[in-house]
């Protein structure tokens, strides 16, 4: 099906129509954010078509699985593709005042990020998960140091290393899957490993392909270049890469402890409950230490994904679709809170909180706008956020553990301090010398467009949760039971 492969085919294709010197520099920003667009409405397509027939699945070059390139649209992929569309969308929006003078090239790697990141959540293959994988890695060490120097460079050495090391661990579980099953479908893995003997080698492999992915996701203890590598971002890339590129790793992990290790329980989800209650709180103690916002908000990250974690730890139906709708909830919130970071600074003149000051009489919707996205992040209802926590807390408290569900609780309200922390001091607070950036003008209304439509997101979310959590529920039964997928992509 050719919906399948669309949401790659397009932001490819609009990146190599941007890079081609033959197209006019004043027409390569209107080709990013037609490709963009164009990438949104086929995703919402590819979405409607997994509800109206269900689960998805394209054999490239007609190569039967499990040995041709597969393609695999259930509800969870979907919903991952059309959110991803739907933030790169927002962010090239957003970055028009800043890239267009420049013909846009930077958004040329920004759609090749996206690309990858849809084939990550569409793949059914473990070595193309890998291949896209990479992929982001060039697209987005691309964006981290273009046109910025040696500087950029050496100060991402931690991401990079990191990721690197995340890779080797990938391969080898491949390596060690393939020598164990003759195969990297996922379909035909699930098939494969219930009938390998020797539960200490699979053990392995999935503690190796945790560690990979706990890296891209940004867990405890791995989560130290993330705070190190995002405040040095362009904040329209940065905005791009908190919403998105963690969750590449939860989402990965949510596919192989469901479809590939379930059997295998009791070696993994003790470790992924550690490290999502030490994300949680480390993250959030993190936040509250910083005085920069980009640092907050990145610290953040860490602490929000370990709901995640904790969901995918718990491993019941009710959990699981705690953890996709915490996924939805936080991709856009977060991305959100980093284009308001940089609107702060537009107005402000500063990213750190002793320099901002009265931006409220500035601009009482970005006050707004920042009022939603940071009370959403913090939990309070009727936010998106408030649902989202309430169903990590509710499925905790359903599996026995109350330690844990206090802990959510606890970190929710240091949460709320830290963006009280920003409140107080960037919107009401005035500020304490002269502010060093511009009046609201044009390119704050333009940059202001997506940050409204980020917080409109946010508030329809919450309120109209319940057909969302119907969707995170049935998408959940589809993890928990694979065997729909399973038949969808080998047939019989």
């Amino acid at each position: 099906m050719i919906l399948l492969y669309l949401p790659i085919l397009l932001p490819l294709a609009t990146a190599s129509l941007m890079v081609m010197p033959a197209l006019p520099h004043r027409l390569r920003y209107p080709t990013a954010l037609t490709g963009s667009l164009a990438q949104l409405a086929v995703t919402l397509l590819l979405l409607q078509g997994v509800l109206d027939a269900g689960i998805l699945s394209a054999q490239t070059g007609n190569w039967p699985a499990p040995f041709g390139i597969t393609l695999v649209a259930d509800l969870l992929s979907a919903a991952m593709v059309v959110i991803t569309a739907l933030m790169g969308l927002a962010v090239i929006l957003y970055a028009q005042p800043a890239v267009a003078r420049a013909g846009g090239g930077p958004l040329a790697f920004a759609h090749v990020l996206l690309a990858a990141i849809c084939g990550a959540f569409l793949t059914g293959d473990l070595f193309n998960l890998y291949v896209w994988f990479e992929v982001m890695l060039m697209a987005s060490f691309a964006l981290m140091t273009g046109g910025r120097g040696w500087r950029a460079v050496k100060g991402l050495t931690a991401y990079v290393v990191l990721n690197l090391l995340a890779t080797l661990c990938f391969l080898m579980a491949i390596g060690l899957l393939y020598g164990l099953t003759g195969t990297l479908n996922l379909a035909h893995l699930h098939l494969q490993l219930a009938l390998v003997d020797g539960d200490a080698t699979v053990t392995a492999v999935a503690m190796l392909l945790i560690f990979a992915f706990g890296i891209k996701a940004a867990l405890f203890p791995l989560y130290h270049w993330l705070p190190a590598a995002y405040p040095q971002l362009p904040i329209y890339t940065a905005a791009l890469f908190a919403g998105l590129l963690t969750k590449v790793g939860v989402y990965s992990l949510l596919r192989v402890t469901t479809l590939l290790f379930a059997a295998h329980q009791a070696a993994i989800l003790p470790l992924l409950l550690v490290s999502a209650a030490l994300s949680m709180l480390l993250g959030v103690l993190g936040a509250a230490a910083q005085g920069d916002v980009r640092r907050i908000l990145s610290y953040h990250i860490i602490s929000q994904v370990g709901y995640m974690a904790l969901g995918i730890a718990l491993f019941t139906p009710l959990a699981l679709a705690a953890t996709i709708v915490y996924l939805l909830h936080h991709i856009v919130v977060k991305t959100n809170l980093f284009l308001i970071a940089g609107l702060m600074r537009h107005l402000g003149g500063a990213y750190q909180l002793e320099r901002l000051g009265g931006l409220y009489a500035k601009s009482g919707l970005l006050a707004t706008g920042f009022l939603v996205a940071a009370l959403s992040l913090a939990g309070i209802p009727p936010l998106s956020g408030f649902w989202a926590k309430l169903l990590v807390i509710r499925s905790t408290l359903d599996a026995g553990h109350l330690s844990l569900a206090l802990l959510a609780l606890a970190v929710g309200l240091l949460t709320l301090y830290s963006m009280t922390k920003i409140w107080q001091a960037a919107f009401w607070h005035p500020a304490a010398s002269p502010p060093a950036g511009t009046a609201p003008g044009a390119a704050t209304l333009w940059m202001g467009a997506p940050v409204a439509l980020l917080a409109l997101i946010t508030i329809f979310f919450g309120l109209g949760i319940e057909p969302i959590f119907q969707f995170a529920t049935h998408a959940a039964e589809q993890l928990v039971h694979p065997q729909i997928y399973v038949k969808t992509v080998l047939g019989g």
